[in-house]
């Protein structure tokens, strides 16, 4: 069997312990590298002290630890992780990146890296959210005469953008089956004297509070039904998971981007 080589970002934040946990119980994994920002209090610790034992991984803002790794998984913000691209090429080193916010300079970046390192780049790494995305492309082909198709999000209070990058996906999912570029067809937004609601569009909805990590519900509403297609996360080791899938996907692939409906076979 062979064994992945593999970094961390971030690795003193919630999302960063949950891979790290997911890579000590994965026999096929094994962590190499654990990176934090430059002047975080975890510097020099080891990767999981947190959990009371001995990695012999020692947490640093060093970027060039990453030339001990095949792949550097990444859920911080997005000028992190495109400081961390830039390094990421130069070495060699594969990415997954489960950050968020990227403006369109940002994505422009990532797939060009990928004509250097393979890279797997998604909203989400849920393998059930995935599903979801190719769900509501089969309901969107099928209800898109006469229904109204609204996406409501709600996360924790922390999150600082908004929708979420998973609710643009699957708004996405719907105006790829629409035919129809989602920024064409999306209301971000509702406030005051809207006026009756455009057919054709897609609503978005954001709630933030207390510490929810992730609920999303699509609700497609016609005359006399309603069909919702809904996702709740109740513990963000499915995104921990999700990265371990991805990154035994490009253990088979040097260069590419690829997102996870390609890493699940689900295109």
């Amino acid at each position: 069997m062979m064994t992945i080589k593999i970094a961390i970002a971030g690795s003193s934040g919630r999302m960063g312990r949950m891979l790290i946990e997911a890579v000590l119980g994965a026999p096929d994994a094994q962590l190499a590298v654990a990176l934090d920002r430059t002047g975080s209090d975890a510097i020099g610790l080891d990767a999981t002290a947190y959990l009371g034992q001995t990695s012999g991984v020692l947490i640093t803002d060093e970027l060039s630890a990453l030339k001990n790794a095949d792949v550097l998984i990444d859920f911080t913000r997005p000028e992190g992780t495109l400081e961390h691209l830039q390094v990421c090429q130069q070495l060699g080193v594969k990415m997954i990146i489960g950050t968020t916010g990227f403006d369109e300079t940002g994505r422009a970046l990532i797939h060009t890296a990928s004509q250097n390192i393979a890279i797997v780049s998604a909203y989400n790494m849920s393998i059930g959210v995935n599903l979801v995305f190719k769900l509501l492309e089969v309901a969107a082909s099928v209800l898109q005469q006469g229904y109204d198709a609204e996406i409501v999000e709600m996360h924790h209070k922390h999150k600082v953008d908004a929708p979420s990058g998973t609710a643009i996906a699957m708004g996405e999912a719907i105006a790829k089956a629409w035919d129809k570029p989602l920024n064409d067809i999306a209301t971000w937004s509702r406030e005051g004297i809207t006026g009756p609601r455009e057919n054709g569009t897609i609503g978005f909805a954001a709630l933030r509070g207390g510490d929810v990590i992730g609920d999303h519900t699509v609700v497609f509403a016609g005359e006399g039904e309603r069909i919702e297609v809904t996702h709740k996360a109740s513990n963000r080791t499915i995104y921990a998971q999700g990265s371990l899938r991805a990154a035994r996907f490009l253990a088979q692939h040097q260069t590419g981007h690829y997102d996870m409906q390609e890493v699940l076979g689900l295109k």
